[in-house]
């Protein structure tokens, strides 16, 4: 996962809009490929490391923990970890990140929707 540079116009064109658009500086904390995935599963509660990465099939194990410190940073999950041998980690929203839900869940009615129809023109065509 590459950084842009600060010093960048597309950074600063990001940042502008970001400030301007609430809808994309929400876009830009949850956006992408893995963290709305991530915050899925995790809408049903505290999950380990381990089950997050089974249920993220293509996941690699850096780009997960990278995608983990990243909504940590963010404060849309917390982190715990238990002083056990071996040691435990896990994984929950914060009550921000609990917000979340009904957006993902209004996400995956109009993802399915769409998909549908798609498949629909698809076969029309």
């Amino acid at each position: 996962m590459t950084k842009i540079k600060e010093t960048s116009t597309n950074f600063s064109n990001k940042k502008a809009l970001a400030d301007e658009c609430p809808e994309v500086y929400a876009s830009n904390i949850i956006g992408g490929q893995w963290a709305l995935a991530i915050c899925c599963y995790l809408i049903n509660g505290k999950m380990r490391f381990g089950a997050l990465k089974k249920q993220l099939h293509n996941i690699t194990e850096r780009m997960l923990t990278l995608q983990l410190r990243r909504l940590e940073e963010d404060k849309i999950i917390t982190r715990t970890v238990y002083a056990e041998v071996p040691p435990r980690v896990e994984y929950e929203l914060t009550e921000i990140g609990y917000q979340l839900k009904p957006i993902i869940l209004e996400f995956e009615k109009w993802g399915k929707a769409h998909k549908k129809l798609i498949e629909k023109n698809k076969k029309t065509s």
